[in-house]
């Protein structure tokens, strides 16, 4: 496929200071051949935060730039204990540093790699060492037990029978585990719903993004659980996030 004028402008701009060079053609044949200029690029920006992309987690979306920004207006300006599970490259747990210069992150990623990566853009961003712990995890498996004031968690939320409707360059490019969950999508979402009340204080909220159509499937979850949920639409008018209290 053509690489479009925004992409080529974006990747003349931000990697080669808008100087063409050898190296510049090279990697706009890369996005012509379906490799998503994120990752050519090298780093992506999530509110305000620089993301580095070299170990090449999911790459952070808008749609969840957009909630993240709603979610942290919401929050009070104080010291806060903040969770970010399936954090991949760590752009949620880290702009909420950003943002939130009085409170510490967990950040619980299953990947090994991930956690390098996770780790590097803390580095990347200055954030103080003591405000950040990095936790290799299967959910909460690896998780102290203590009471965090928000969990924020985007986990894989594709059900299997919807991977026609992938884009064939996030198929191809990007980590399969990070997209598609079992159970319509809906496994981890279920995990979080049913583990996480050990984990928050109690005034607590937890983040779950998902699917726009498993809404319904959530909203009757919810019924069985000690969580309250509110859903909150994305910038394109889709059902994207539910902010649960106990």
């Amino acid at each position: 496929m053509a690489i479009s004028k925004k992409e080529e402008n974006w990747l003349l701009n931000e990697k080669y200071g808008g100087k063409e060079c050898p190296e510049f053609f090279e990697d706009a044949k890369r996005i012509e051949a379906g490799e998503p200029v994120d990752y050519v690029i090298g780093f992506t920006d999530f509110l305000g935060a620089k993301i580095d992309l070299s170990f090449r987690p999911l790459i952070p979306r808008q749609e969840t730039e957009f909630w993240v920004e709603k979610a942290i207006q919401g929050m009070p300006a104080k010291k806060l204990r903040i969770l970010d599970l399936f954090a991949g490259s760590g752009c949620i747990g880290i702009s909420l540093l950003k943002n939130l210069p009085d409170s510490t992150v967990d950040f619980g990623e299953k990947d090994p790699e991930l956690v390098l990566q996770i780790k590097k853009n803390i580095a990347i961003n200055n954030i103080a060492a003591e405000r950040a712990r990095v936790f290799e995890t299967d959910v909460f498996q690896n998780i102290p037990k203590e009471k965090y004031d928000y969990i924020f968690a985007n986990p894989p939320y594709i059900s299997h029978d919807k991977k026609d409707q992938v884009a064939d360059s996030v198929i191809k490019n990007e980590p399969l585990t990070a997209l598609f969950a079992d159970d319509d999508g809906l496994f981890f979402i279920k995990k979080l719903l049913n583990e996480s009340p050990d984990f928050l204080a109690p005034e607590g909220k937890l983040f779950i993004e998902f699917d726009a159509w498993q809404k319904e499937k959530i909203e009757e979850l919810l019924t069985k659980t000690k969580f309250q949920g509110e859903f909150w639409k994305d910038q394109f008018n889709k059902w994207r996030v539910v902010a649960c209290h106990l």
